[in-house]
């Protein structure tokens, strides 16, 4: 029996992990039921030796029925105490600051990428298992699974989404489906999961964290791995990658994810240590949810509201997942940014910071709002909407504009500035178009200015009475020049 249950890593595996976690939360109340019993054995033993018999069978009675009230009492309370305990743990490593948010790359919407995924497949039979942004190479990793129950997945495909146009370049890398035939969830010998068990014993992985990258035609995915730690707070920690070959079925598992091409921390981890920002104050905080944050839920990030994976402007080669938070309760503004990076080394939880905002954001259905309201020319009608108000560093955010197939304009903005959102629109390549309201000071502002300077060079260099290129005016400046040109021909043919 002890062979077959050495055996069978894969499924004793899963018995430790689900059992550790009982324990963890009926540790404390077994001890105390155990003492009590040993406690009751003892005085019979005593009262036997001392010739006086057991007896006392109705305070046996009374002290029993005692001992369950306190037991109960001592579960309830282990188990709202023992969470807060392990959202400490995991704010371990965070770190609250005031400093403003690095700069941050924008990139296309998640949903955009997600949409853009199935049209580029080709004659791929499988289903879409995966979808996942590749901060390194600025690209999406669709992983598609192949139909059959004793099967593995299909093809990898690896795409340009780039902001303002629909995918430049495309890679798929198929997989060997008679060497490389597991995947996560198989069945039998065709489960992925059994064989990082079998490779590895005590490690297990989110089939949300898996994704699939593309190296000289050959597919590999990618599983970000974790481990338990702790007796009475068990709390999790990265544990490594384990890589697939596509076309050997050749599995390796590393704790070296400096060559890793993509995220080597698992983001459900990642999101895990956010959740844990609730403890981020005393245990009456907590347990009246006065103090950490949530992540910001409302309607404007739909399909994608946290754990943002950006990439740092001005540092090539680093990303982090980003969260932009509002209070705890009824609340709705973006107060603060957290951020924890997507690459990190050893085998403690990696470093995560909560940027405060200073201003705070409105919420992202506010800001949704205002540019419909402020931008209504080109934002939204047939199939366009406004897609990931993100945070793009130094306390300004980004909202890209346009359809699932092609993202045309973004909005950047800042918090309250002199009292309304500051808020300019560009293409989406980042060319300035215009501003509603510019933040003092901003190279928006400057950029603003010059182009006025420069339009009043170009109207003084005019000779009298040349209208310039009537191309470029407006509907409302065309319409004026009509209103006076009607009533200056009126005037003359009044005056003969």
């Amino acid at each position: 029996m002890g062979f077959v249950l050495w055996y069978a890593s894969y499924y004793t595996t899963i018995a430790v992990w689900e059992l550790r976690k009982l324990f963890a939360w009926f540790a404390l109340p077994l001890l105390a039921a155990a003492a009590v019993l040993v406690g009751r054995l003892l005085v019979g033993w005593l009262r036997g030796r001392a010739g006086r018999g057991t007896g006392g069978g109705d305070t046996a009675v009374v002290l029993g029925c005692l001992g369950a009230v306190v037991g109960l009492g001592l579960t309830v309370g282990w188990l709202v105490y023992g969470s807060y305990l392990q959202d400490r743990a995991y704010m371990a490593t965070a770190q609250v600051v005031t400093e403003p948010v690095p700069a941050l790359a924008a990139r296309v919407p998640y949903v955009a990428g997600k949409a853009q995924a199935a049209p580029h497949l080709g004659d791929v039979t499988g289903e879409i298992s995966d979808i996942t942004y590749l901060p390194d190479s600025d690209r999406f990793a669709t992983l598609v699974e192949r139909r059959g129950w004793l099967a593995g997945y299909e093809v990898g495909l690896v795409q340009d989404v780039p902001l303002g146009g629909e995918s430049r370049s495309q890679e798929r890398c198929p997989f060997d489906v008679s060497r490389a035939d597991a995947r996560i969830s198989g069945w039998f010998t065709h489960n992925l999961g059994r064989k990082i068990s079998a490779e590895r014993r005590w490690v297990r992985f989110e089939a949300d964290d898996a994704y699939v990258t593309c190296s000289n035609g050959t597919p590999v995915v990618v599983v970000p791995l974790k481990r338990q730690t702790g007796i009475l707070v068990v709390t999790e920690r990265p544990a490594g990658v384990a890589l697939y070959d596509g076309r050997t079925g050749k599995l390796t598992v590393t704790t070296d994810t400096a060559a890793v091409p993509g995220p080597s921390y698992p983001i459900s981890l990642a999101a895990r240590q956010r959740e844990g920002t609730a403890a981020v104050g005393g245990f009456s905080d907590w347990w009246f949810e006065r103090s950490g944050w949530d992540a910001s839920e409302d309607g404007a990030n739909e399909g994608n509201e946290s754990e943002f994976t950006l990439r740092y402007g001005e540092e090539p080669g680093r990303s982090a997942y980003v969260t932009p938070l509002t209070p705890q309760g009824e609340a709705s503004s973006v107060v603060a940014v957290s951020t924890v990076p997507t690459r990190h080394q050893g085998g403690g939880l990696a470093p995560m910071t909560v940027h405060r905002l200073d201003p705070a954001w409105s919420s992202p259905k506010a800001l949704v709002a205002l540019i419909k309201a402020e931008y209504r020319d080109v934002c939204c009608y047939n199939d366009d909407q406004v897609f990931e108000v993100v945070p793009t560093g130094g306390g300004t955010w980004t909202a890209t504009v346009g359809s699932e197939q092609n993202v045309r304009y973004r909005v950047e903005g800042k918090g309250q500035v002199g009292g309304r959102e500051a808020t300019c629109l560009k293409a989406a390549d980042g060319a300035l178009i215009r501003c509603a309201y510019v933040v003092p000071g901003s190279p928006e502002e400057q950029e603003l200015a010059r182009r006025e300077q420069q339009k009043r060079q170009q109207a003084d260099a005019k000779p009298p009475g040349d209208p310039g290129d009537l191309t470029g005016y407006t509907n409302e400046q065309l319409a004026e020049l009509q209103r006076r040109m009607t009533e200056e021909i009126g005037r003359r043919l009044k005056s003969g």
